[in-house]
C-alpha cells in the first residue's frame, strides 16, 4: 500500500526570500577583515618608532650603560649603530678587557656636553633588543666614531647603514690598530682585519 502525503505548499506572500551568503562569500569576507586589521597593526607597529619619544633631535642622556649603549632621560636605550664594544655589565658573561673603560669614556664624552646627545637614525631603527640605533653626537664629536678611535670598539659592518659610515669607521678603526690603542693593544687583537 503506497500511502501519499500531501505536499504543502507555502503560499507566497509578496516577500521576497533573503539571500543567504554562502560559505565561499563568508569566507572571502574574512579574508578581507583578517587582512585590514593585519595591515593595520603592522602600520601601528612601525609608526610606534616614528612618535616623538624616538625622533631624531636633542636629547638627555640618563646614565651611560656600557661602552656602546646609553639610557635616556625619557627610558629610551639608544646603542651606537655600527660599533662593537667589549662587554661590561651583560648578565652571565665575563667583563671583557677595555670594558670598564670603554663604558667610561663614553660617561666622560656625554659628560663634557653636558649630558646632551644628538640622536640620528640609518637603516632599521631598532635592533633585536628593542633598543634604538643611532649615530650620537656629543656637541661636534660623533660618539660612535670617537668609541672606534680610542680603541674601545670595533667596527661592525655586517650591520644594514650607510656604507659611507662603514668606511670612515673602518679608516678610525685602522688608525687606532696601528696606534695599538685600547683593544688593539692586547696582541690577540692586533691580527689582520676580520
Amino acid at each position: 500500500m503506497n500511502r501519499r502525503f500531501p505536499r504543502f505548499r507555502i503560499p507566497r506572500t509578496g516577500r521576497r526570500r533573503r539571500n543567504v551568503p554562502d560559505s565561499r562569500s563568508l569566507i572571502f569576507l574574512l579574508i578581507i577583515v583578517i587582512l585590514v586589521v593585519y595591515r593595520g597593526l603592522r602600520s601601528a607597529h612601525q609608526n610606534a618608532d616614528r612618535g616623538p619619544s624616538t625622533g631624531e633631535g636633542v636629547w638627555m642622556v640618563e646614565h651611560v650603560v656600557d661602552g656602546d649603549t646609553l639610557r635616556l632621560t625619557n627610558g629610551e636605550t639608544v646603542r651606537l649603530i655600527g660599533v662593537d664594544a667589549p662587554e661590561s655589565v651583560k648578565p652571565h658573561s665575563p667583563v671583557e678587557p677595555f670594558g670598564p673603560e670603554a663604558a667610561d669614556y663614553l660617561a666622560t664624552l656625554v659628560r663634557q656636553a653636558g649630558n646632551q646627545v644628538r640622536l640620528e637614525f640609518d637603516g632599521p631603527r631598532r635592533d633585536k633588543y628593542g633598543r634604538l640605533l643611532a649615530y650620537v653626537w656629543a656637541k661636534d664629536k660623533l660618539l660612535n666614531e670617537e668609541i672606534i678611535r680610542a680603541g674601545f670598539g670595533r667596527v661592525e659592518i655586517q650591520y644594514s647603514y650607510s656604507q659611507i659610515m662603514k668606511e670612515r669607521f673602518l679608516l678610525v678603526e685602522a688608525e687606532a690598530r696601528i696606534a695599538r690603542r685600547g683593544i688593539w693593544s692586547v696582541s690577540e687583537n692586533v691580527s689582520p682585519q676580520k
